[in-house]
């Protein structure tokens, strides 16, 4: 059975109080989540540093396409961990759906993708959740693709993307429509950053 990722939104602070915001696929491994956040990265310093995450459920994509094209000011807020007693206090996007605050308990060293098992706090729901539409699922899926433009083929990336506009054009309403944009202009930068770097490009 392969491994079951579910695709969040996981929001960090510095011991300065610098909130950070980032896309992270994540395992439910029976009461505790296990985070596997690169080397290097903000996440994986801040949670070191402070030992707390939260984690956001959201439908608004344009948070995990946006954060893939540098655009990480979302509003958040306290996330109201009344028995955690921390400062800086953990924060939760506004625009969670609902959220989990999680603490680590335990860290599994890896060159690449450290192990964190963090243990989750109440689910605190914040609004109902109506499901993902098809634009929805297809903006997450174009996240993904376009945080590895450095790692996958030019054609995979066009097929794939093509592929996706057709969930976009037949439901995405206009947050969809954004966040799809988006991901299209750092697709279209990254090929041109490409071509003026690649032998023979004009100097």
């Amino acid at each position: 059975m392969p491994d079951q990722i579910f695709e969040t939104i996981i929001t960090t602070r510095s011991h300065a109080g610098v909130v950070h915001v980032a896309p992270m696929g994540v395992r439910y491994v029976g009461e505790q989540v296990l985070l596997k956040p690169f080397k290097p990265s903000t996440t994986l310093d801040n949670i070191l540093a402070l030992g707390t995450a939260v984690l956001n459920l959201v439908t608004d994509v344009r948070v995990f396409a946006g954060c893939v094209t540098d655009r990480r000011d979302w509003p958040t807020e306290p996330a109201l961990a009344s028995d955690l007693d921390q400062s800086p206090e953990p924060l939760r996007l506004s625009c969670a759906f609902g959220h989990r605050v999680l603490r680590l308990v335990e860290r599994r060293d890896d060159p690449q993708r450290p192990d964190l098992w963090m243990a989750q706090g109440p689910q605190v729901q914040h609004a109902a959740f109506r499901g993902f539409n098809r634009a929805q699922a297809a903006v997450i899926e174009g996240a993904v693709l376009v945080s590895r433009l450095h790692l996958l083929p030019a054609e995979k990336i066009d097929t794939e993307m093509q592929y996706l506009q057709i969930a976009i054009e037949k439901t995405a309403g206009p947050d969809e429509l954004q966040a799809w944009e988006w991901l299209q202009q750092a697709v279209a930068q990254h090929r041109s950053s490409m071509s003026m770097t690649s032998p023979g490009a004009a100097s």
